[in-house]
């Protein structure tokens, strides 16, 4: 297919389903509102975001009828033209567009590595459009935000970056200085520690990057905050204010997972592919112990598929003990073992990869056991 560009198998999308479904519905939690933009825009965009002028090395750029167009390497000139779609007022502020947004990026190959640096990724990208006095505290909802998503799929730890203005950049100095100023400020707030990397923030302004440590130590990038006067000025924003004067917003540029590519990366790294229950692809897998027991399984899969469980049935001619032990090996989290008296009673016989063999269930009380489980991501 090309370097750089994931095909996802089954597990792998069913993985990816799971993370994009959670985190949608948190940033809809949060009051943002839900936006989808193109994969090309005509070059002018680009041209006068700047993005032209410093990331076209990066751009996938081509012609159409005579005409420029670029896959997007990002996705804030989208959100900034449906910021500008209609007359804006400082009661509506801060307007929070949130999108999962697939981007294509043309690194070098020798970067390339796995899911963790590719060319073509989604982000859970949103661009925050907020008044001046707004700024630290949207910064912090962002740093929270971040906060309680890594403790949810398991991240207990995470080091913080905050990078300055690089060499090539658009922007006022004053302005630069306020945005940088509105960032630490926020860090100082939460009593966040952080280290400073001279000259490395966007070319349109500094940020905030969160790196996420797994079970090994290791540091992931993953969760990026920008603040950013300049696009706004070059796209002409603006909103109405209380004296009835217009006037600029200022917008964040954020991702809480950063590439979904790369979080999923990490996240594979770090539970060794031993997913807890709520993140697992298949949850469960009925084994019937011999062929007569099949019909007896299917109903049992029906039933827990009908509950939104995920679980398949492994009805090969094969023995038993080989069944459980590869399916063991998968990680599967739940067995659920059926003979010829498990039918006969309307029982299961259950083996947990981590407390073994549980003892008998009913199918529905077993089937509230994981629903509870899965609701409460235990």
């Amino acid at each position: 297919m090309g370097p750089g560009l994931v095909l996802y198998h089954p597990k792998g999308a069913i993985l990816r389903t799971i993370i994009e479904d959670y985190i949608k519905t948190e940033h809809l939690k949060r009051g943002y509102s839900l936006v989808i933009s193109p994969h090309i825009l005509k070059s002018d965009i680009w041209i006068r975001s700047g993005h032209y002028d410093f990331y076209k090395k990066n751009m996938y750029i081509f012609k159409i009828e005579g005409k420029e167009y670029a896959v997007k390497p990002m996705n804030c000139p989208g959100h900034i033209l449906v910021y500008r779609s209609g007359k804006r007022s400082y009661r509506e502020l801060p307007i929070k567009l949130f999108e999962l947004g697939s981007v294509y990026r043309h690194e070098k190959s020798g970067v390339l590595h796995g899911l963790l640096r590719v060319r073509g990724f989604t982000q859970d990208d949103a661009h925050i459009f907020c008044l001046k006095d707004q700024l630290e505290d949207e910064i912090i909802k962002v740093i929270d935000f971040v906060s309680d998503t890594l403790k949810v799929f398991g991240f207990k730890e995470y080091t913080v970056e905050l990078s300055t203005r690089p060499k090539e950049s658009i922007g006022k100095d004053g302005e630069w200085e306020e945005a940088t100023e509105a960032l630490t400020g926020a860090l100082r707030k939460k009593k966040i520690p952080y280290e400073v990397n001279e000259g490395e923030g966007a070319f349109y302004g500094p940020k905030i990057d969160i790196k996420l440590k797994d079970a090994l130590g290791r540091e992931w990038q993953c969760a990026t905050i920008q603040c950013d006067f300049a696009l706004p000025e070059r796209f002409d924003l603006k909103y109405t204010d209380r004296d009835g004067s217009e006037k600029r917003p200022i917008m964040l540029h954020r991702v809480i997972l950063g590439s979904i590519e790369r979080f999923m990366g990490a996240l594979v790294e770090h539970y060794g592919g031993n997913f807890p229950l709520w993140l697992a692809p298949v949850q469960a897998v009925v084994i019937p112990i011999t062929g007569k027991q099949n019909d007896y399984a299917g109903k049992i899969e029906k039933a827990m598929k009908d509950s939104g469980i995920r679980v398949e049935t492994d009805a090969r001619d094969e023995k038993m003990q080989r069944k459980i032990r590869e399916h063991e090996l998968e990680k599967i989290p739940y067995l659920i073992i059926v003979g010829e008296k498990e039918a006969k009673e309307n029982k299961i016989s259950v083996r947990s990869k981590s407390d073994k063999n549980m003892g008998q269930f009913t199918p529905g009380d077993f089937i509230k056991i994981l629903e509870g489980k899965i609701r409460d991501k235990t």
